[in-house]
């Protein structure tokens, strides 16, 4: 018996008794865990479980995705479905503890649902709910579910399986199991994986090395972040698998400092991974030796560029160069070098584990197998949700999202963060996948996804992600580093107030040039939020340079506040709240904002205790204290 056959027994031995032997507690404390307050949870039901001297494992696990209902605490007895509670504070992990656990009395209130065979009253199945049942978890599987720092559970859940049977195969076959599994690049414009796995194949050189690039900067973008902290090992096995089929002995993860846990957690692992012979020398007495070394990043956002990102490796400043050589023939250290991301190198480790048709199962022609997303911004359920590629935005949004938030109108959703663009309601029933996102004028990125509603202003969507990668730029090359500038700049004069006619058509020119220009892929896409928005929302850009008027009500120098005569009852909320002292009045009687005082900072609007608002809010500049 090989002795991975032997430490897998050992650990389907030890997962199968803590499922079945005594209740289990699993919290949520990955990032998003620990910022709604789960380890105050732990910490809380650790004290109960030891005062009332409890008898149940009660273990840290990752995010299941549900991040808008954290903390999560999941309570599994034995030979029934768990239930998993949301949105629990320390009140209400007294109540898991005494009723649940201890009067074996399910609180309904708290409940998202079960999961396993079996039912309990009044909760429904989770996977059979709207949020679930249009997912398909199996990158994800895993997470929330094992402790990310014990690797028996992740081998007891077929963890290393993969590695096993690829370091039995010849290099070339493992391409071509990535080959037929249709997998695509998950961090950028989805390039054929195996295909770039071939080219540095098949570069002659005596060293190679692999990069994993989880220097996610996308803003509201966390995929990468999660998967490194809710399940560390299936990064590695990844590693290993396309270091072997690469020819390459030594590999990198290139991680920002701002992932404290992910790094932890990447440690613990790497050093479980070389105590148990998964790395390091003599892998699985294969006679392959492959080390891993993390590398953090200062976390500029032009480090996501390939050659940006061996540059830092290198200890060099973090610019980009031109291109070719590609990496995959001349990269780090001038060797022949691959970069993918942390969900692509994830996926290996579960393509190998599963085979390629398990992979095809789901997906389109074009764009293979699932993707997890990053739902963000005005919607009712933000979080993580893998789902095959092919669903379309409004099944994404409105079904596994819940719609959007409050009831509001949705405006648009933005994909791809900075290098991607806003796709108009209209659209909602695009299908998410490479091609069709592309041809829609934005791309699929890490997996960022932001839902605007009616209140959005366009122009100032393309204004933020604009000031983001102007920022970030690194400056080596004009196009970007003065064009974007422009860009800005005209922007700010649109939101302002000040734009004129011709400015449109001008930015419009400068999408094109910087786009055409520019040396890296940062430059290149950094005009899209502006072109996308230009596209499909071109009246709102006019709005703002012909009549002077937001309509969503965002740019502050086109704003309007006014006091209702008919419906002030004269409370002086609005006055004492005025930072400026633009208000006056007397108590009971009508107030009156002064115009030329007014700063437009809406603070009036937001305290004011009448139903139906006593102050208004409108778009343009109206005269004589009336509501335009």
């Amino acid at each position: 018996m090989s002795n991975f056959k032997k430490l897998q027994i050992q650990a389907i031995k030890e997962w199968d008794k803590l499922q079945n032997d005594k209740p289990l507690i699993l919290v949520g404390s990955v990032t998003c865990g620990r910022s709604a307050g789960s380890l105050s949870v732990l910490a809380k039901l650790k004290e109960l479980i030891s005062s009332k001297n409890i008898a149940c494992d009660l273990l840290e696990v990752g995010c299941i995705g549900i991040c808008y209902a954290e903390p999560l605490v999941y309570i599994k007895k034995p030979n029934n479905p768990g239930v998993l509670y949301a949105n629990v504070d320390a009140n209400i992990a007294e109540q898991l503890i005494n009723k649940d656990l201890l009067e074996d009395a399910p609180i309904v209130q708290y409940a998202l649902g079960t999961i396993g065979a079996g039912e309990i009253a009044d909760i429904p199945n989770l996977y059979e709910t709207e949020m679930f049942k249009h997912q398909v978890r199996r990158i994800s599987r895993r997470c929330g579910f094992i402790d990310p720092g014990n690797i028996n559970h992740y081998i007891a859940n077929d963890g290393y399986s993969g590695l096993s049977e690829s370091l039995k195969m010849a290099p070339q076959d493992i391409i071509a199991t990535i080959k037929e599994s249709g997998l695509r690049g998950r961090g950028g414009a989805g390039f054929p994986t195996w295909r770039k796995w071939q080219f540095c194949r098949d570069a002659q050189s005596d060293v190679k090395y692999l990069v994993c690039n989880a220097d996610e900067g996308d803003p509201g973008a966390y995929m990468n972040r999660s998967l490194l902290e809710s399940d560390p090992h299936a990064l590695l096995e990844g590693m290993v698998i396309a270091g072997f089929a690469l020819g390459a002995s030594e590999g990198y993860i290139y991680c920002r400092a701002e992932y404290p846990l992910a790094l932890d957690r990447l440690r613990v692992a790497i050093t479980q991974a070389e105590e148990n012979g998964f790395l390091g020398e003599n892998i699985l007495n294969s006679g392959f030796d492959f080390k891993i070394k993390i590398k953090e990043g200062a976390g500029a956002f032009v480090c996501g560029e390939e050659t940006a990102l061996i540059a830092s490796i290198e200890g060099l400043r973090g610019m980009p160069r031109p291109r070719p050589p590609f990496p995959a023939v001349s990269g780090l250290w001038g060797k022949p070098t691959i970069i993918n991301n942390v969900e692509t190198l994830c996926s290996v480790s579960h393509i190998m584990q599963n085979g390629a048709k398990w992979f095809t199962e789901y997906g389109t022609e074009k764009s293979r197998g699932t993707k997890i997303f990053a739902l963000v911004g005005k919607v009712k359920r933000a979080g993580l949700f893998e789902i095959p590629l092919g669903t379309t935005l409004r099944e994404m949004i409105f079904t596994v999202g819940g719609g959007v938030l409050d009831d509001k109108q949705l405006k648009a959703v933005q994909t791809g963060g900075p290098s991607g663009g806003s796709i108009p309601a209209e659209m909602l029933d695009l299908p998410i996948d490479y091609d069709s996102l592309a041809q829609a004028g934005t791309i699929m990125g890490s997996g960022g996804m932001v839902v605007m509603d009616e209140e959005t202003c366009m122009v100032d969507v393309a204004r933020y992600f604009l000031d983001f990668t102007q920022k970030e730029s690194c400056g080596k090359c004009t196009p970007c580093r003065l064009g974007t500038k422009q860009m800005l700049d005209i922007l700010n004069k649109i939101v302002a107030g000040k734009g004129k006619e011709q400015d449109i058509a001008l930015l419009q020119q400068l999408c094109e040039g910087i786009s055409k220009g520019s040396l890296c892929g940062l430059g290149q896409t950094a005009p899209n939020p502006v072109a996308s928005t230009l596209r499909y929302f071109g009246d709102e850009y006019s709005d703002h340079v012909k009549k002077k008027e937001c309509l969503a009500c965002v740019c502050k120098a086109l704003m309007h506040f006014a006091i209702l005569a008919e419906k002030c009852i004269g409370c002086g909320r609005c006055a004492k709240s005025c930072p400026v002292g633009a208000i006056n009045g007397v108590t009971k009687k009508p107030h009156i904002i002064d115009q030329d005082k007014c700063i437009k900072c809406g603070m009036c609007y937001e305290v004011c205790p009448v139903k139906g608002k006593a102050v208004a809010k409108s778009p343009g500049a109206a005269s004589n204290g009336e509501v335009k």
